[in-house]
């Protein structure tokens, strides 16, 4: 299944129509290595209005099709889920690691986290592990 059929199928299984902008930015955000601002995606997306692509982000967020994670400035920045994650259920509990250097943020799905388990009574609503430093790209510019 190559990319384009694969973001049809998600867009479909999320219930949200096909839209040529709509799978711009899943395109968008699947090629790229680091999360996304949306000032960054209005650069690159083209001819899709600042409204418009607000309206694709916040969808896609509330389907569960992406998550917001925010860099050192506090500016939102966006990254694809994992096939796990639903409108319901978030499983994106990864590191987030803000470059302080170049302002990249990334996600590290490789890394394991612990299982964060809270005491009787509290409901978890969101789950954030951010660290900050240099990236490999800019720890070899600094060598």
């Amino acid at each position: 299944m190559n990319h384009n059929q694969h973001f049809e199928h998600l867009l479909k299984k999320h219930q949200l129509k096909r839209t040529e902008p709509r799978l711009r930015v899943l395109s968008l955000l699947a090629d790229k290595k680091v999360a996304t601002s949306q000032p960054d995606l209005e650069g690159v997306i083209g001819d899709v209005d600042r409204v418009t692509l607000y309206r694709i982000l916040s969808a896609f967020e509330e389907k569960g099709i992406i998550h917001k994670v925010f860099d050192l400035n506090g500016t939102a920045n966006y990254a694809l889920c994992s096939s796990d994650c639903d409108e319901h259920d978030h499983h994106d509990e990864h590191l987030h690691f803000n470059c302080t250097n170049c302002k990249n943020v990334y996600c590290l799905d490789e890394l394991d986290m612990p299982p964060i388990v809270l005491p009787s009574g509290f409901k978890l609503e969101n789950l954030s592990f951010s660290a900050t430093g240099l990236c490999p790209k800019c720890v070899n510019k600094k060598l």
